[in-house]
């Protein structure tokens, strides 16, 4: 195989804030993988919370190429195995090429995906749309300007969180998912839980920093909506310790390593009682195109990255008022890959 990397600055349509920070673009590093005339492609994105950065990245792919080069696709999950052995601390980098890889393997194959894992896309989840944390006017001109989506997921983690709900409420009546990545604390939770159960909000996600334990535990007795986890199910071996502390896991193909892993965390939290959501970052249609052929497995999906990007870098799985449409192209699905935007 041939190891190409792209690299991209992807301009927000809208400022883009959650409980750590804003971003008004977001860095990514597409990886392609060329075997057989085909191309096969997976993103990074560059995230400072999870140590990803581009000068990393870009150094530690040039130091796998000959390990790449003197392989030969077959198999995407030996070839994840591989890539772990040498990856295993970088799981944005093993994610981007593992997606990449199972992308290639389709297009090998001449058959999409989730076709080739014999998943049924008549039992597909539609996506949510994400509100990120802004003025409360500001963040109703965000519904308003898409309406129709039948979830929002409104990020939290402000002294205005309550009023922020009771405004948005005013302006739909589609589902609330809140996530409040890890801005809340243990009795300010559980009170947020009584009032947001009465605005329409489904579940709350990563109420609590992933250290707080034993708090978490509580809340998970006392809050009065399920609880799902986010930054506290980074990877494989997270999944168990959220039994008896959340009720479902979100399964983020950067944080647990790609396609391969996700898998056996989807296999995992089902043997475990735990309901499974599918989310991503702030990814172009590469990305949320791979994650799109889990969707048949899963409860909830949210899967609306590229729809925050004024700019793209392909074509690929669209999401559109919540409903994923899969293009008549193998592997992932992606197509149409721009060299630069």
């Amino acid at each position: 195989m041939k190891l190409a990397l792209h690299e991209f600055e992807l301009p927000l349509k809208h400022p883009f804030t959650i409980a750590r920070g804003t971003i008004t673009a977001q860095p990514t590093l597409i990886v392609e993988l060329g075997q057989d005339g085909k191309s096969g492609f997976g993103e990074a994105t560059v995230n400072t919370f999870y140590a990803a950065s581009l000068i990393d990245m870009k150094k530690r792919f040039a130091d796998l190429q000959s390990v790449i080069s003197g392989y030969r696709l077959t198999d995407p999950v030996e070839f994840w195995s591989l890539c772990n052995k040498h990856l295993s601390d970088a799981p944005f980098m093993l994610s981007a090429l593992d997606c990449a890889a199972y992308d290639l393997w389709g297009k090998l194959e001449g058959a999409p995906v989730h076709q080739l894992w014999r998943l049924d896309l008549a039992n597909a989840v539609s996506s949510s749309f994400t509100i990120g944390i802004d003025t409360i006017d500001v963040m109703r001109s965000k519904l308003k300007e898409e309406p129709g989506w039948p979830v929002y997921k409104i990020k939290l983690g402000t002294r205005e969180d309550a009023q922020i709900v009771q405004a948005l409420r005013q302006d739909t009546e589609a589902l609330f998912r809140v996530d409040a990545n890890c801005g809340w604390k243990g009795d300010e939770a559980v009170a947020l839980s009584c009032e947001l159960s009465r605005q329409g909000v489904e579940f709350i996600e990563q109420p609590l920093d992933r250290e707080l334990n034993q708090v978490q535990e509580r809340l998970f007795q006392d809050s009065a909506l399920p609880l799902i986890a986010d930054e506290s199910c980074v990877a494989e071996s997270d999944v168990l310790p959220c039994v008896g502390r959340f009720h479902g896991v979100n399964i983020k193909l950067s944080k647990c390593g790609g396609l391969t892993p996700a898998r056996r965390m989807i296999t995992t939290a089902r043997e475990n009682g735990l309901k499974v959501m599918v989310g991503c970052m702030t990814e172009s249609s590469v990305g949320i195109s791979a994650a799109a052929q889990l969707v048949p497995l899963i409860d909830y999906a949210d899967l609306d990255g590229a729809v925050l990007l004024a700019e793209d870098t392909a074509s690929g799985v669209k999401v559109d008022r919540g409903f994923l449409t899969f293009p008549d192209f193998p592997g992932c699905g992606i197509h149409d890959f721009k060299a630069e935007c």
